[in-house]
């Protein structure tokens, strides 16, 4: 009996010890909207498919209580996303910023869907030029 108490106590103390940030960042709802949406914005870099608003890893708790502190200090959402650039590169943010090395991200879809088009209106119009068999028509033949 006294096992299943232990058990029941160790299980109980290790859920809220591993629980993401538990209580609020910030008294101020203005600060706390502003600090949801900044972890909400940075990805996890141990986990990478996670934001570190979302991740329970020791990386991801440094980072939520390192982007606190520089909320607190009252630096700016640019200052904060130049620190974690410098710190983990562009890749640390969802949204890279449009500079000359993040260029091909932000060009490359428009390119890609032009190009494409073009490259189907020549194919429509290739077909559209190439004489009809009649007499496969004529004779119920297929294609």
């Amino acid at each position: 009996m006294r096992g299943l108490w232990v058990l029941f106590a160790a299980l109980w103390f290790a859920t809220q010890a591993f629980a993401i940030d538990s209580k609020r960042a910030f008294e101020d709802p203005e600060l706390q909207a502003r600090y949801v949406k900044i972890i909400s914005e940075v990805r996890c870099l141990q986990c990478q498919n996670q934001s570190i608003k979302d991740s329970n890893v020791l990386l991801a708790s440094d980072l939520r209580r390192e982007i606190r502190r520089m909320i607190s200090e009252g630096k700016t959402d640019a200052d904060i996303a130049d620190f974690l650039v410098a710190r983990y590169g562009e890749f640390a943010l969802y949204r890279p910023r449009t500079s000359g090395k993040t260029l091909i991200l932000w060009v490359a879809p428009f390119l890609l869907i032009f190009l494409g088009g073009i490259a189907m209106i020549r194919i429509v119009r290739h077909r559209m030029s190439l004489p009809i068999d009649d007499d496969a028509i004529e004779e119920g033949k297929p294609y």
